[in-house]
């Protein structure tokens, strides 16, 4: 559940305003400043190779991309706008066919400009994880931040 009120701001946020969320059906599970776990459920329009019946890599990038976007927020109390900087991925396993999927995200350091965030994805045990990754994230250093209009904008 999330801590704050903020939090929950940051979720309403992303469920409703974040385009490519809603349109895979993305849902927060759980927001805090220490892990934050969304679930995609299972679509047969995400399988990249329908023979084996497994899940496309790029739905599972953007669900950890994703992912650790809600959770830096959530470590900041805040909305701001971020650049992903770098991002790597290594799929540990197939997925299963006809189950959802499930990322966990945390940030383990963060500077005044850089978060360094690590993420997991599974199925039904975070023990037997599909993915894993690394990810770097630059913080907005000035502009506008999400949620605000710009300074003398009406």
């Amino acid at each position: 559940m999330p801590e704050t009120a903020a939090v929950q701001k940051l979720i309403d946020h992303f469920h409703h305003d974040i385009p490519h969320a809603r349109e895979l059906g993305m849902e927060v599970i759980s927001a805090s400043a220490e892990r934050t776990e969304v679930r995609l459920p299972f679509r047969p329009e995400f399988l990249g190779d329908t023979e084996r019946q497994l899940i496309h890599p790029g739905v599972v990038t953007t669900l950890i991309d994703s992912t650790c976007g809600v959770g830096l927020m959530a470590r900041l109390g805040r909305p701001v706008t971020i650049a992903t900087l770098d991002l790597r991925v290594d799929y540990l396993r197939p997925s299963r066919p006809g189950i959802g999927l499930i990322c966990s995200a945390e940030c383990y350091r963060l500077t005044g400009q850089i978060a360094f965030m690590r993420a997991s994805v599974w199925q039904d045990d975070p023990a037997t994880p599909v993915a894993a990754s690394v990810s770097t994230f630059m913080l907005n250093s000035g502009g506008p931040q999400i949620g605000r209009p710009p300074e003398g904008a009406p």
